[in-house]
């Protein structure tokens, strides 16, 4: 690209292979590009709310993946256009902070973006319908801040943690049995959490899948899951205190890096490198049983020389354990994970009250369990499900429900769900907007009306009639003053979002708005594409 000037005097650019690109510019490209976020936002619209549908992916090899979380769907597609691929890395966004309301900041930003168009076309200035969207964006966090309550719970009440948690699962593929994984995985945050600082660490809880059984089999455990087994099938299955070696180091004599070859031609030479061989082994064994250690984790496999050897010192092992588990492991049991034999001493080892091989299922599958670890309370939640398919599902649904619980901890703010609180902010924004002179009241009242797409889908999924129910209960919320009132969408009786336990986050809700409103503003300030022709 070079710059170059008319015969007036005035610049314009030369792009390279010009020929083969395609350029929009103005009104033209901000209704192209509106169009494709639309599109994308379209797709997760009948996925939002507890009777969302679920969406079938299929990736290039074959593999299937069934899911309604706007974050895995997005992340599953394979999306062309760069506008599109904004809205992946906004519901992706929202996931990595907040954990929950992936589906839901999609539909608002392709709600807010059908509202701008229609401004467009009225000839209002983008960057005057960008600056109305943050003013309503500011009034709406205000709004969220006065009809937000505080959710007191303690170690011992965890009954406010647990509804929200439900509230995030109903949604899910594990509706059914929601009560029992929320509690689950409430536990599992207040098994690691710091009440004092509100801090989670979330790396020292673990999701572990394991195909069989039925999802009301999946448990929790107050320890570490290690989908291995030992070594030698004649090595212990429980060893009571243990003192763990964790090594990334192969039990193998080690090899020259560069290319060689060994030629033996005698017995002689053939019984000197097995003696060479055997004592490499025996010196490996003897500064682990030098160490004190009574139980060795590898990294790395070994051949069965080694694993004899190891069975006859009575050094139980366990091999090919992944690296992350190798960390988790580690970080829990206050173990220092050694490279060399020779760095192997008494203080780099792990500590755990018990370790024990388990077996369920028709099939005797066998995982390791670490229970009473030193160092820090590491637990694992082990999903059972018919096949990897709803195993997938569940541990995505766990996880959000995990995030919901941290952020808790974190700020126990609370709004009330069914759109209750999009309803209350649209009312809010409406009359904050009578009071504004300029052109932005008109992106204010747009505004306040995207807010409304939230309720109407949530209505459409659970089979109402979507605009008498959010007129219903707009009119209700203005008469009563009762900012509760939501989308009955269980068929429940009330609108009370209250009485159904129905609760979202205060900082997810907040994250929800201020995301979708950036990233609507950085949309609607494109006004020049060059793409190449053929992917405009």
């Amino acid at each position: 690209m070079s710059l170059a000037f008319d015969e007036y005097g005035r610049p314009f650019i030369v792009i390279k292979d010009a020929e083969s690109k395609k350029r929009v510019k103005g009104l033209e490209a901000q209704k192209a590009n509106i169009l494709a976020a639309r599109t994308v936002a379209r797709i997760l619209r009948s996925s939002l709310g507890p009777k969302g549908m679920d969406k079938m992916l299929q990736s290039p090899d074959g593999d299937l993946t069934i899911s309604n979380d706007g974050a895995t769907i997005l992340e599953q597609m394979e999306v062309e256009n760069q506008i599109g691929k904004l809205l992946v890395e906004l519901s992706r966004s929202q996931d990595h902070e907040i954990g929950d309301g992936t589906t839901g900041v999609v539909v608002l930003a392709g709600s807010l973006l059908e509202q701008a168009e229609v401004l467009l076309d009225r000839g209002m200035h983008p960057i005057r319908v960008a600056e109305g969207f943050e003013m309503a964006a500011k009034v709406a966090h205000e709004t969220l801040d006065s009809i937000s309550e505080k959710f007191d719970f303690s170690a011992e009440n965890l009954e406010p943690l647990i509804n929200t948690c439900m509230t995030t699962l109903s949604s899910k593929i594990v509706n059914r049995c929601k009560r029992d994984m929320a509690e689950y995985c409430v536990k599992a945050v207040m098994a690691v959490a710091d009440l004092e600082r509100k801090d989670v660490n979330l790396d020292l809880i673990k999701v572990e899948g394991k195909v069989g059984g039925s999802i009301e089999d999946t448990s929790l455990v107050y320890g570490i899951v290690v989908d291995k087994d030992m070594s030698h099938p004649q090595m212990p299955k429980v060893i009571e205190d243990a003192k763990i070696a964790i090594l990334t180091c192969p039990f193998e004599p080690p090899k020259p890096k560069t290319k060689h070859k060994v030629d033996i031609d005698t017995v002689e030479k053939y019984e000197k490198l097995h003696e060479t061989e055997q004592k490499y082994f025996a010196d490996m064994i003897k500064q682990c049983k030098d160490s004190g250690a009574n139980l060795i984790i590898c990294q790395w496999g070994f051949d069965d020389e080694a694993n004899h050897l190891l069975y006859k010192n009575e050094l139980p092992a366990i091999r090919w354990v992944g690296g992350v588990e190798i960390e988790l492991i580690a970080m829990a049991t206050g173990g220092r994970i050694v490279p060399r034999f020779v760095e192997l001493s008494e203080d780099k080892l792990g500590k755990a009250g018990k370790v024990k091989e388990v077996s369920f299922g028709t099939t005797k599958d066998n995982m390791i369990v670490i229970e009473d670890c030193a160092n820090s309370k590491a637990v694992t939640i082990l999903v059972r499900g018919g096949n990897r398919m709803i195993l997938e599902e569940t541990k995505r649904s766990l996880h959000d429900a995990l995030c919901v619980a941290r952020n808790l901890v974190k700020d126990n703010s609370i709004v009330y769900g069914g759109g209750s609180a999009e309803i209350a902010c649209s009312l809010a924004v409406e009359a904050a907007s009578d009071k504004v002179k300029g052109v932005e009241q008109y992106a204010m009242r747009a505004f306040a009306e995207a807010l409304d797409a939230i309720p109407l889908a949530l209505a459409e999924n659970s089979g109402l009639a979507p605009i008498e129910s959010l007129t219903a209960v707009k009119a209700q919320q203005v008469q009563e003053g009762n900012q509760r009132l939501g989308i009955d969408c269980k068929d429940e009786g009330t609108n009370d979002m209250k009485k159904q336990n129905v609760f979202e986050t205060l900082i997810g809700k907040k994250q929800q708005m201020m995301l979708a409103t950036q990233v609507v503003k950085m949309i609607l300030k494109i006004d020049d594409v060059i793409t190449p022709s053929g992917y405009a």
